[in-house]
C-alpha cells in the first residue's frame, strides 16, 4: 500500500513539476529570445519637473496587462453568439507573450524595462495563462458537454454570463480589476437561472470561478492599500490656447510656459478620449510625463504599417496594431485615425 501511495505521488509531483515548467516557459523565451540590446538612456531634455516623470519604458510596458482587458472583450464578443469553447484560449495566452516579446525587443532605446517592473509583468502573465488554460480545459470537456446537452439556443444563463462579462471587460478599462462585485455576479446568476442543466451547470462553474475571483481580489486590495495606488493624473505640456482646453472635464491648466501650456489630466481610458477631444480642436502635444516618445493601439480591418506588433482580434474580424511614435506626431495621428485609436498607453 506505501509503495503504490509513492508511485501516486512521484507521479503527481511530476506532473507538477512539467505544470510549472509549461507555464514557466514563455517567461525563459522572452529573457532569452526577446532581448533588444542594451538600455540607451535618452537624450532628450524633458520640460516638466522630475516628480511628474514617469519612466518612457512604462508607455510599453503598461500594454500587457491590457492585452488582458482586451482578452476579456474579446470572450465577451465571442460568448454573446457562440459558447466558451469557441473562444481561442491559446490565442489570447499567445497574444499575450508574442506582444511582451516585440515590446522587450523594442524598450531599449526606451531605457529597457526594470528587473521590477518585469517581475510583476512575467507574474501577470503567468496567472493569466494558468487561469485560461484552467478554463480552457473545463470549456473543452465538461462545459462542451453541456452545450451540446442544450443544444443550439442560450440558456438564460449563457445570456447572462455574455452580458456580465461584457460589463466586466467594460469596468476594466478604467478601474482595477479586484474593485469588481464578484458576489454581486453570482447573486444575479442565482436569480436569473431557469433551472435546466445547462443553467445549474453555468452557475456551478461560474459560481466556483467567481468566488475564488472574489476571495483572491480581497487579498490583492488589502495589498494595495498597503503600498498604495499608482497616480491617477499626469501632466503634459501642449502648444494650444487656453480657448482650446476650456471645457475639458479634469482638464487643469497649471501654467504656461514658453514651450507651451502645462496641463494636469486624468490617465487611463479617460485620457485617450480627452487627447482624441484636444486633437480635434488643434492642440499639439509636446511632452507627457517627461517623456517624448508614446504608444497606442488602434484597430483596423489589416496591420497597419510600421506596427510593433499586430493581432487578430477575436469575434471582432479585425485586428489590433500598437504602434510608437513621437508625442509630436500623436496629435496629428489622432486627427486623421481617430476612430480607429483605441487606446493612448500612458506610462
Amino acid at each position: 500500500m506505501i509503495r503504490w501511495l509513492w508511485k501516486w505521488v512521484k507521479r503527481l509531483l511530476v506532473v507538477a513539476v512539467l505544470l510549472i515548467a509549461a507555464l514557466l516557459a514563455p517567461v525563459g523565451y522572452v529573457e532569452v529570445a526577446c532581448r533588444g540590446g542594451d538600455a540607451v538612456a535618452s537624450d532628450y531634455e524633458p520640460i516638466l519637473p522630475p516628480e511628474w516623470h514617469r519612466a518612457e519604458g512604462r508607455t510599453l510596458m503598461t500594454y500587457p496587462e491590457w492585452h488582458i482587458v482586451h482578452a476579456y472583450d474579446d470572450y465577451a464578443q465571442v460568448i454573446t453568439t457562440d459558447d466558451p469553447h469557441d473562444f481561442g484560449y491559446l490565442k489570447a495566452v499567445g497574444g499575450f507573450w508574442g506582444s511582451l516579446c516585440a515590446l522587450s525587443e523594442a524598450s531599449p532605446p526606451h531605457g529597457g524595462f526594470d528587473w521590477t517592473t518585469k517581475q510583476t509583468i512575467y507574474v501577470i502573465g503567468v496567472s493569466f495563462t494558468a487561469e485560461l488554460m484552467l478554463k480552457a480545459a473545463y470549456e473543452e470537456t465538461i462545459g462542451r458537454f453541456y452545450t451540446w446537452r442544450r443544444g443550439p439556443d442560450h440558456s438564460a444563463l449563457d445570456d447572462l454570463s455574455a452580458r456580465q462579462a461584457r460589463d466586466y471587460a467594460e469596468f476594466l478599462q478604467q478601474t482595477p480589476w479586484y474593485k469588481w462585485d464578484f458576489q454581486r455576479d453570482i447573486a444575479e446568476q442565482a436569480a436569473a437561472t431557469e433551472g435546466t442543466p445547462r443553467d445549474n451547470e453555468r452557475r456551478l462553474a461560474l459560481g466556483i470561478e467567481f468566488s475564488a475571483k472574489a476571495s483572491y481580489a480581497k487579498a490583492i486590495e488589502a495589498a494595495v492599500a498597503g503600498v498604495g495606488a499608482d497616480a491617477l493624473r499626469l501632466r503634459m505640456v501642449v502648444r494650444a490656447e487656453p480657448e482650446q482646453v476650456a471645457g475639458l472635464e479634469g482638464v487643469e491648466i497649471i501654467e504656461t510656459r514658453p514651450e507651451g501650456l502645462v496641463l494636469e489630466t486624468p490617465r487611463y481610458r479617460e485620457l485617450t478620449e480627452l487627447m482624441k477631444a484636444m486633437a480635434t480642436r488643434g492642440v499639439e502635444f509636446t511632452e507627457i510625463a517627461g517623456n517624448d516618445d508614446i504608444m497606442l493601439t488602434a484597430v483596423a480591418e489589416a496591420p497597419l504599417p510600421g506596427a510593433l506588433y499586430a493581432k487578430a482580434r477575436q469575434g471582432y474580424g479585425d485586428t489590433r496594431s500598437l504602434m510608437l511614435m513621437k508625442v509630436s506626431e500623436l496629435a496629428a495621428f489622432l486627427r486623421e485615425n481617430g476612430a480607429m485609436v483605441e487606446h493612448v498607453h500612458d506610462y
